[in-house]
């Protein structure tokens, strides 16, 4: 199997369950799910239909903050960013205008604007999106191509430990998580994209790009 972020062809048995198998990459240390047993486009938004996410939800508006809090500190006044993945009740990009920043949403299934992919932006968060992507190697090189000389990358997405821990991972069984990243995993990234890494927490990370 080839890894769907770095393209790897030294994959290996990693885990599995009711629902599917888990494979592990020896080279960036991504886990995902065999291309064979990923949900249809239709499936996926059959799915993403079912979430309540509201701009209304204090609950919401706290989890956001955990990435929002350390990304504005780094932010130049009147920055423009991209929220890639917004989801259906757009969220991040009302929260941030609130604190004088613009920013444009960009989704799929929920506000699929072409036209904004090919702009260039200060920031671009992704927040419980990359556990969503079949192809990260597809998706990972356009957001730092559109992210700006200087400009940041904040990514929310729940990491996993060792394999033990993975084995009893709720997280795994959302059937539309399909990526799994390490800290490892984050840092062939930096690597590979001469990017310096920031770990906020451990479900929040900060690329930084030179």
């Amino acid at each position: 199997m080839t890894c769907p972020l770095c393209l790897n062809h030294q994959t290996l048995h990693f885990h599995t369950d009711k629902q599917r198998d888990y494979l592990q990459c020896q080279v960036c240390d991504l886990v995902f799910v065999p291309k064979h047993q990923l949900l249809s486009a239709t499936e996926e938004k059959s799915q993403y239909d079912l979430h309540q996410n509201s701009p209304d939800d204090q609950g919401y508006r706290q989890f956001l903050c955990r990435l929002l809090n350390p990304l504005t500190k780094y932010l130049p006044e009147q920055a423009q960013g991209l929220d890639f993945g917004c989801g259906p009740g757009p969220t991040l990009s009302i929260m941030m205008s609130e604190r004088g920043f613009s920013m444009e949403n960009y989704d799929p299934f929920y506000a699929n604007l072409p036209d904004l992919l090919e702009r260039s932006y200060d920031f671009i968060t992704s927040t419980e999106v990359f556990e969503h992507l079949h192809q990260p190697s597809e998706t990972i090189p356009l957001l730092m191509q559109m992210l700006k000389p200087g400009g940041i990358l904040g990514v929310m997405t729940k990491r996993w430990i060792d394999k033990d821990a993975f084995a009893r991972w709720h997280y795994k069984n959302d059937p539309t998580h399909v990526s799994f990243y390490s800290d490892q995993t984050f840092q062939w990234m930096a690597d590979q994209w001469d990017l310096r890494l920031k770990i906020i927490s451990a479900d929040t990370v900060l690329l930084f790009k030179p």
